[in-house]
């Protein structure tokens, strides 16, 4: 699924190149996950030119001159692309933008479960979770953070990862938080003090920071990927337990738990996250 920093390295990605460029022809391949009529989409992007890409937690918003917006929420299986029009799609391509400048930006959802709108930006409440999302996870202040996460009693990651409360954390990156921050992902916030609830807020910046900057660089010459996670320190780093190297904790040296309560894997280390 994508989280922050892989949204970020798109954002940055597109805006370098698409930013005043003209979509001159849109077309809906598999419309099925286009919210708004799809007939309505191809008006309003054809002969549209885009804005900057913005982001608000798993959303990326691409501004357009007409003061419309076209929201993603890719979901768990959402890809771009960004190619030459003679460039192999990929399956289930949903959305082909080709640019005036000889480009497609491309979008392609294996499950098809993710979700695409257009709208006026000034009715951008109207796209659903929109209006009931948290502060964005990169932009939330330690005081709001500390005040919105007192409202939470259950297990931190499902905490974490709950848009109400903060927006952008997913499966991954939360349990790479979690490491950072020396805390078990099933531990109650109830039982969690003052300092490690600090510990938390810094550990979220130290690893979305760190991330953002070494995905961007992955991307840096192409968007036509798969996520990338081997930066990744806990996070589906377990391994089978056959190599005695595989699936050590990079910190102390303990095998990586790896658990999947509800089909969701969980990764962390027993001796550092007591």
């Amino acid at each position: 699924m994508p989280e922050i920093p892989d949204l970020e390295a798109i954002r940055g990605f597109l805006n370098e190149r698409i930013v005043g460029v003209e979509i001159t022809a849109a077309e809906t391949p598999i419309p099925y996950i286009i919210r708004t009529p799809a007939a309505d989409v191809v008006a309003t992007l054809t002969g549209n030119r885009f804005g900057h890409v913005l982001r608000r937690g798993k959303f990326l918003l691409f501004g357009l001159a007409d003061e419309s917006v076209l929201v993603i929420n890719a979901m768990l299986t959402g890809r771009f692309q960004y190619v030459q029009p003679s460039a192999k799609k990929r399956a289930k391509t949903c959305l082909v933008l080709t640019l005036a400048n000889g480009w497609q930006l491309r979008y392609s959802d294996q499950m098809l479960m993710g979700k695409i709108y257009v709208v006026r930006a000034d009715d951008i409440m109207s796209v659903p979770m929109f209006a009931e999302m948290g502060p964005d996870a990169l932009e939330v202040t330690e005081a709001e953070f500390r005040e919105r996460i007192r409202k939470h009693t259950g297990a931190i990651k499902n905490v974490l990862t709950n848009h109400k409360f903060i927006a952008g954390i997913g499966n991954a990156y939360s349990d790479e938080i979690l490491f950072e921050a020396r805390i078990q992902p099933f531990r109650k916030r109830s039982t969690m003090s003052d300092a490690e609830i600090g510990a938390l807020y810094r550990a979220i910046g130290t690893v979305m920071q760190r991330s953002i900057a070494i995905v961007s660089e992955k991307f840096r010459d192409g968007l036509d990927y798969d996520e990338w996670r081997d930066h990744l320190k806990v996070h589906r780093k377990g391994g089978d337990g056959t190599n005695k190297q595989e699936g050590r904790c990079p910190r102390c040296g303990t095998h990586i738990t790896e658990i999947a309560p509800n089909k969701r894997i969980t990764s962390y280390c027993r001796t550092c996250q007591k």
